[in-house]
């Protein structure tokens, strides 16, 4: 029982939430212990929330994931937890979430209960809205960002956030595909949204933001704002980093096809997570060391 509540939790995505550290990093307050509680506190805080949001969508979900090839394992569709004590859990780590979210300010209070508001809206019914379901999850982890600032009282550069959405579009659309291809015919009765979509439709769309999360990075490397900040131009030199992060995931998703969810997948791949500790060390230097 004790392991079946915790794969409902979902412990494996609370990696999504690093994004809350964003701004911590890149405000230049990694040596400030007081911005590292509050940030980690922040850190716990959408770790919970996120949670909930899983809990109650997997109950909202329970029927069709038991259709699922690989959902059909989850706690709430295979019966080793019931509706009842998930809905008590799910309600146990919102309030959690929302007490925490209190002790950091009326600011993150309000964009934590944005991002419980706007994952209910998406679980129960805006996620069968093409195009629009993935913009849902990516403005998600734009709200990660904002909350990140908001809990160490830092303004959030906008190219960060532009960064942010671009990555979370790449990271969505990447996903879709995924489903598709993994449930081929089934694809529509599994998740309807999926009929609107199709793998040509969807290349284009992870063409598109590549494209885009390449450049706005760029952009932000070079830009004289960012120079200016941190007192370098080397930011410029992390590029290639992440573009062998990008590459990696399309390939983990066009050719290896492992069948797990993408973000297990990659936490499971060495050299995507080599590059990413490569990438964040070497972010780390320049933005301290300039």
């Amino acid at each position: 029982m004790i392991k079946a509540l915790i794969l409902l939790l979902r412990p494996a995505h609370w990696v999504k939430n690093v994004f809350v550290l964003a701004p911590l990093v890149f405000a230049q307050k990694l040596t400030d212990p007081e911005a590292v509680r509050l940030a980690l506190l922040a850190f716990i805080a959408f770790c919970l929330a996120s949670s909930a949001v899983y809990i109650f969508n997997d109950i909202r979900d329970r029927a069709e994931d038991r259709l699922h090839p690989l959902k059909r394992n989850r706690p709430l569709a295979a019966g080793t937890v019931s509706v009842q004590l998930a809905a008590v859990l799910a309600i146990a780590m919102a309030a959690g979430a929302l007490g925490i979210a209190v002790g950091l300010g009326t600011g993150f209070l309000l964009v934590l209960t944005t991002y419980l508001v706007l994952n209910q809206l998406y679980s129960l019914g805006l996620k069968h809205v093409v195009i629009l379901d993935v913009m849902i999850v990516s403005l998600g982890f734009v709200l990660r960002v904002i909350a990140g600032g908001l809990a160490i009282d830092v303004r959030v550069s906008a190219w960060l956030l532009l960064c942010t959405f671009f990555v979370a579009l790449f990271l969505a659309f990447s996903k879709r595909r995924h489903e598709l291809m993994l449930l081929a015919n089934e694809a529509s009765g599994q998740r309807p949204v999926l009929s609107h979509y199709s793998a040509a439709f969807l290349d284009q769309m992870i063409n598109v933001v590549t494209a885009s999360t390449v450049v706005a990075y760029a952009l932000y490397s070079i830009s004289p704002e960012t120079i200016e900040k941190f007192h370098t131009r080397y930011l410029i030199y992390t590029i290639p980093m992440v573009l062998f992060g990008i590459f990696r995931y399309l390939y983990l998703i066009y050719q290896r096809q492992t069948g797990r969810n993408p973000t297990e997948a990659i936490l499971r791949d060495l050299p995507f997570m080599i590059n990413i500790l490569v990438w964040a060390t070497a972010v780390v230097w320049i933005v301290y060391e300039g």
